[in-house]
C-alpha cells in the first residue's frame, strides 16, 4: 500500500502510511514564541509568580513546573522524542542567572504574554517581554546562529486577544523572524498555525469570538501564503508546517478518540495569575484554563510537530489520524557564550501582568 498525499496549502495530509519514514535527527532547537512554548521563562523573571504554582489560599499545585498548563507542555514532549536521548533547551533566563552554563540541546527564547514583534505592550509588562522578533534578536545579536539545529516559531495570539487586528503585520513579524534566522544561517524551522481563538473561554469571554475566529482564518491563510513564498524564493530552507487549526477542530469533533470529556470550557477556575480552584482531573480537559492547553493536548501538539519534521501521520489512542507531512535534516548546535541582552526582562514587576 502506498502512501497518497494530498497538498492543502498548509498541510498535507498522510491517508496511510505503510513505508517507513526516514526521523529527521538534531542535536539542538531553539524555541520563539509565548506561552505555549514557555518553559520557565516568564515564571523565572516574575520570581516564582506566574504563572502560579499554587491554588490559592492552599498547597494544593496549579501550574507546573513554570509551565503554562497542568504538565509537560509540547517543547517537552517533543524534545524528549525528536532525537535519543532527547533534546532540552535551556530557558533564556536561566542563562541569565548561570552566564558560565553552557546550553548544548540548545535554548527556549519564548515567554509568556509575547507578541510577535520586537518588544511586547501586553497588559501589566510593556516592553518588559521580548517579542517573538525580539527573542530572535537575542540570538542573531548575540549568538552563532547553527544552520543545522531547528528552530520552531509559534505566535500571534496575544497580539489579537489584545486588540491588534493588523493580521499583515503580525504575520510579517513571523516571516521577519524566520527570514532573519536563514539570513544568519538557519536552515531548519518549526513554524505553527493559530486555532480558532474565538472558540476558547477567553475569547468567548471577551465578547467578540466571530471577530477572533476571522482574524485566525486570515492569519492562518496568510502565514500559509508567506510560507509558501519563502519556501520558493528559498528552496535550501527546510519549513515544517504545523497545523493546530485543523488538529483542534478534529480534537473537538471526537474528543473521545483523544481521551478528552471536555473540550468546550477550563478546567481553572481563575487564571494564570489566581487560581480559585482547578478539578480533579486536568487532562480529562482540551484546556486546562481559559486559553492554554492542558498537557494531555500538548502531547498531541508535539505529535503534531512530530509528523511534520518525520514526514508520518500523527498516531491517536485508536486509529491514525492523517496530519502533516514532508520529511527533515538536522544535527549540530551549542551555545558558545555568554548571553548579555535583555536583562530588563528579570526586571519586570509581576504583580501587573494579566
Amino acid at each position: 500500500m502506498k502512501k497518497e498525499l494530498v497538498a492543502t496549502g498548509f498541510i498535507v495530509f498522510c491517508f496511510t502510511l505503510p513505508q517507513r519514514a526516514i526521523a529527521a535527527k538534531f542535536d539542538a532547537l531553539y524555541v520563539f514564541g509565548d506561552s505555549l512554548s514557555d518553559t520557565g521563562n516568564t515564571f523565572a523573571a516574575t520570581q516564582g509568580q506566574i504563572p502560579v504554582p499554587r491554588v490559592n489560599n492552599s498547597n494544593r499545585p496549579a501550574y507546573f513546573q513554570g509551565r503554562f498548563s497542568n504538565g509537560l507542555n509540547w517543547v517537552d514532549y517533543f524534545g524528549s522524542q525528536i532525537n535519543q536521548p532527547g533534546l532540552t533547551p535551556t530557558p533564556f533566563v536561566t542563562l541569565l542567572a548561570n552566564p558560565n552554563t553552557i546550553p548544548t540541546d540548545g535554548v527556549n527564547f519564548a515567554f509568556g504574554g509575547a507578541q510577535t514583534g520586537e518588544d511586547s505592550d501586553f497588559p501589566g509588562f510593556q516592553n518588559n517581554i521580548p517579542g517573538v522578533l525580539g527573542q530572535v534578536g537575542l540570538l542573531t545579536q548575540n549568538l552563532p546562529v547553527d544552520p543545522n539545529a531547528l528552530y520552531s516559531v509559534f505566535g500571534g495570539a496575544n497580539d489579537y486577544f489584545f486588540g491588534n487586528r493588523n493580521v499583515n503585520g503580525v504575520v510579517q513579524n513571523l516571516t521577519d523572524s524566520i527570514g532573519s534566522l536563514a539570513q544568519g544561517g538557519a536552515k531548519n524551522f518549526l513554524v505553527f498555525n493559530l486555532p480558532k481563538l474565538g472558540e476558547s473561554p477567553f475569547g468567548k469571554r471577551l465578547g467578540i469570538p466571530d471577530q477572533l475566529n476571522q482574524v485566525t482564518r486570515e492569519h492562518n491563510q496568510q502565514l500559509a501564503l508567506a510560507i509558501s513564498n519563502l519556501r520558493t524564493s528559498n528552496p535550501d530552507l527546510n519549513i515544517y508546517s504545523v497545523d493546530i487549526n485543523s488538529l483542534f477542530k478534529t480534537v473537538r469533533s471526537t474528543p473521545a478518540r483523544f481521551g478528552f470529556k471536555d473540550v468546550t470550557n477550563a478546567c481553572v477556575t481563575g487564571n494564570f495569575q489566581q487560581v480559585t480552584n482547578i478539578c480533579d482531573n486536568p487532562d480529562d480537559f482540551l484546556l486546562f484554563d481559559d486559553v492554554h492547553p492542558s498537557s494531555r493536548a500538548h502531547n498531541l501538539i508535539a505529535k503534531a510537530a512530530l509528523a511534520a519534521v518525520n514526514g508520518k501521520s500523527i498516531p491517536e489512542p485508536s486509529a491514525a489520524l492523517g496530519m502533516l507531512a514532508l520529511g527533515a535534516l538536522g544535527a549540530v548546535g551549542v551555545l558558545k557564550r555568554k548571553v548579555t541582552s535583555a536583562n530588563r526582562v528579570v526586571e519586570a514587576k509581576p504583580s501587573k501582568i494579566r
